[in-house]
């Protein structure tokens, strides 16, 4: 906050408790009272300064707040620097449904400092990685190839090698978010990984990383890209191999299928009543798919549990 005082007439600061239990419309509520009291106005700035949960609901509050008021984003994670802070997509949950109430809301700029990332427990730096391995798959075979050669410096947090994989992970993010910044065809991709991704993370109590859900759900949609013949089998056992070396799990025990399944029923991505799942037709080349069965989803269900 000192560092503000001079660019500001007065700096103050909200604070909640961390994790995704607060992300939540009764957090947002409390922000809003916290805002009437300080009398904000439409010509303040909201600074979101923290990880997704952070970003997504100070979004999502400045998105509503007098109808919309100015914010920035500081991404703590790496997480949020490659995902959650890039593209507008602010919200919050509702009861028990992942990020079903918010607005496509641009902050004003987004600032990273990578050196942020050295302060990072190993297990949410590793859970970045599942964002950024998606990016490659989806649509930078070449930055996927990199990441790879790079893994050692990567995980060592080398500064130079992780502000290029930074770089390279947020040029993606940016194309496709620049061609459908509404999400009416193309970024439907970003979502590698996430229709079964979500229904661990909800399945699990979010006591697994946000990452580390995509993760398994990209296994899953990369087993069914092979059992559809769009892979094959040395590329799927490849990426796999690849998730894993990244320190990332590739299951999830201690969950039912018939549970995935009706979790993965009411996501918000349907296309009237399909589900649009995103498969791999070969390495950097996703594409949306709407028929795949509810057999074909049993059985990559099966395969990480």
């Amino acid at each position: 906050m000192q560092e503000l005082t001079p660019y500001a007439f007065r700096v103050v600061s909200f604070t909640f408790p961390a994790g995704e239990a607060s992300k939540t419309l009764n957090t947002v509520q409390k922000l809003y009272e916290f805002l009437i009291q300080e009398n904000f106005d439409r010509n303040d700035v909201l600074i979101a300064l923290g990880g997704g949960v952070v970003g997504d609901l100070t979004g999502y509050a400045a998105a509503t707040y007098l109808r919309g008021i100015r914010f920035v984003q500081v991404p703590t994670t790496l997480l949020a620097m490659v995902d959650s802070s890039i593209g507008g997509k602010t919200g919050v949950d509702f009861k028990a449904y992942k990020n079903m109430v918010g607005a496509f809301y641009m902050p004003q700029f987004v600032y990273m400092n990578i050196s942020l990332l050295g302060t990072l427990p190993m297990r949410e730096y590793c859970s970045g990685f599942g964002e950024i391995l998606k990016h490659g798959l989806i649509r930078d075979a070449e930055s996927y190839s990199w990441l790879i050669e790079n893994r050692d410096l990567l995980l060592q947090r080398d500064r130079s090698a992780v502000t290029e994989m930074v770089y390279r992970s947020l040029l993606v993010k940016k194309a496709v978010v620049e061609r459908d910044p509404k999400e009416k065809g193309e970024r439907a991709l970003l979502n590698f990984g996430h229709t079964l991704g979500h229904a661990v993370e909800k399945l699990k109590e979010f006591r697994l990383l946000h990452g580390e859900c995509v993760a398994i759900g990209m296994v899953a949609a990369v087993q069914l890209s092979w059992k559809k013949g769009m892979l094959t089998e040395f590329q799927t056992k490849e990426i796999l191999s690849c998730i894993q070396s990244f320190q990332l799990p590739i299951s999830a025990s201690g969950l039912k299928t018939e549970d995935i399944l009706l979790t993965v029923s009411r996501d918000k991505k349907k296309d009237a009543d399909k589900i649009k799942f995103i498969l791999l037709d070969g390495i950097g080349n996703a594409v949306i798919d709407t028929s795949v069965t509810e057999q074909e989803l049993a059985d990559a269900c099966e395969f990480i549990l």
